[in-house]
């Protein structure tokens, strides 16, 4: 049927109001399993440092005779270790008049954009504590960077067998090797390797291609079917090794896409000169200017505390 001759419609309607919803939805992530799981503590310099020690091999023939005089032991020197501090930033610049007028979904634009700036900036750091990348000591004209988690993690590690390992200190990069799939086999050998040298990993930082690699492998013998509730259960949450290394696996999204980190928590710490802080810059013009930084490093306590499995295929 057609509309009556003369029907004012409100396609003809000049001042309808607009029908837009005061939600702003967003499902961009902000998890940082990495960050969130690791303590924080303060560091006091550029220049974070730290030291670490071992004890002596262990002998079986430490056995000496009765009455004898005594043969002192060496002692030998702790190793200082460092890493630098990393500014990151986010901006954000509104007119003075997007401020004021009636904005959908938020009262002051401002607002609204430092709240999006500090979620992305928290993503940011998170994606480079877990980097491979060396320390950069910066000067006038180079910015200082972190060396993150895969430029220390060398001791436990399962690489390619043309890759190079890092030296294990913060100062060069692993180079990747020609890329495998990841096994069972592999993640046994690298924490079989972090538990003979006292390391107790027990969070697993993943990205979500290498996470469900670990439903393939021969200990998820069991996917349990709930008929009552119509569930098939098909993941595996907690790997626990033959040693008896249990692992809780969490799937990062900023995490490196060929990597697995099998970490210790207790080793491995967020170091912070200078935590979140915003402040305004200065005002050019009818316009509004604010900064959101953050300096810190990755402070890794004990490298052979942590195992890793590099050189993986992503797809």
């Amino acid at each position: 049927m057609a509309q009556p001759t003369n029907t004012f419609s409100q396609y003809d309607a000049k001042g309808n109001r607009e029908d837009l919803s005061d939600i702003i939805y967003d499902i961009s992530p902000t998890e940082t399993p990495f960050l969130s799981s690791i303590g924080k503590v303060k560091a006091t310099s550029t220049k974070h440092e730290w030291q670490t020690d071992a004890l002596a091999a262990a002998v079986s023939n430490n056995a000496v005779i009765e009455g004898d005089e005594a043969t002192m032991d060496a002692s030998t020197a702790t190793t200082r270790v460092f890493n630098h501090t990393q500014i990151s930033d986010k901006t954000a610049t509104v007119s003075g008049t997007q401020e004021v007028v009636n904005s959908a979904g938020r009262r002051s634009e401002m607002a609204y954009q430092m709240e999006k700036r500090m979620k992305e900036l928290k993503r940011d750091v998170e994606k480079t504590l877990l980097e491979n990348n060396a320390e950069v000591a910066g000067n006038d004209t180079t910015a200082r960077e972190v060396s993150g988690l895969q430029a220390w993690v060398k001791t436990s590690t399962n690489i390619a067998s043309d890759a190079t390992a890092s030296a294990g200190n913060g100062t060069n990069a692993h180079t990747d090797g020609t890329a495998r799939a990841l096994t069972e086999a592999f993640v046994e050998d690298a924490l079989a390797s972090a538990w003979s040298e006292g390391g107790n990993p027990s969070m697993g930082i993943l990205n979500a291609f290498q996470k469900r690699k670990f439903v393939t492998f021969s200990g998820n013998s069991t996917r349990f079917d709930k008929g009552e509730d119509k569930k098939l259960v098909n993941t595996v949450d907690v790997y626990i090794d033959p040693l008896g290394s249990e692992i809780s696996l969490m799937p990062d999204r900023f995490a490196p896409t060929d990597v697995v980190f099998f970490v210790d928590p207790e080793f491995a710490k967020y170091a912070v000169l200078r935590d979140f802080q915003s402040h305004d810059l200065s005002k050019t013009g009818d316009t509004m200017k604010k900064q959101l930084l953050v300096e810190y490093t990755l402070q890794c306590g004990q490298e052979k505390a942590h195992a890793g499995v590099y050189d993986l295929t992503t797809s």
